[in-house]
């Protein structure tokens, strides 16, 4: 089953410095948090702040094409969590022929935000994701494993300052 979600916020995982994306369910409190580069970061927080660059950065030169060959966007589906990475499809309308196109998350929610498709994950990968340790083992058993899933349960958008660049 697919949930829809937001991109709530953007923040830093203050023990690797990466940035991290939290995908927050449209319907309930559930959130995926999933750890991005800088660039695709960079790229979704110019979107959330509507900062527009004087030259077209890789996503806006993408939704450029997809314009000019009218092709639509439908959705972006965060379809699997295998081995600590997320995968994505992105859904294509091309002259009433839906085309799937496998993506990175990060770089398929970039692009939904700039086409304001709207973004989709596969109730497993919710449920895997609470799962994952963050030292990159499969099933959280410690006290601190623990600790993190229920931090992670309780997400909430305010939560998170604005992602700053």
């Amino acid at each position: 089953m697919l949930r829809q979600v937001t991109v709530s916020g953007l923040t830093i995982d203050p023990f690797t410095n990466s940035p991290i994306m939290i995908l927050k369910d449209v319907d309930s409190d559930k959130a995926v948090p999933i750890w991005i580069g800088l660039l695709e970061a960079t790229a979704i927080a110019s979107e959330l702040e509507n900062i527009k660059f004087s030259r077209p950065m890789t996503h806006d030169l993408l939704k450029t094409v997809i314009d000019v060959m009218e092709v639509e966007v439908k959705r972006i589906e965060v379809c699997d969590l295998k081995d600590n990475t997320y995968y994505a499809l992105i859904f294509l309308n091309n002259k009433d022929k839906e085309i799937s196109i496998d993506a990175r998350p990060s770089d398929a929610i970039a692009l939904a935000l700039r086409t304001k498709a709207p973004i989709f994950v596969e109730e497993l990968v919710i449920q895997k994701s609470r799962r994952v340790d963050l030292r990159g083992q499969e099933v959280v058993t410690t006290e601190e494993g623990k600790k993190w899933t229920e931090i992670l349960e309780s997400l909430d958008p305010d939560d998170f300052g604005k992602y700053k660049m």
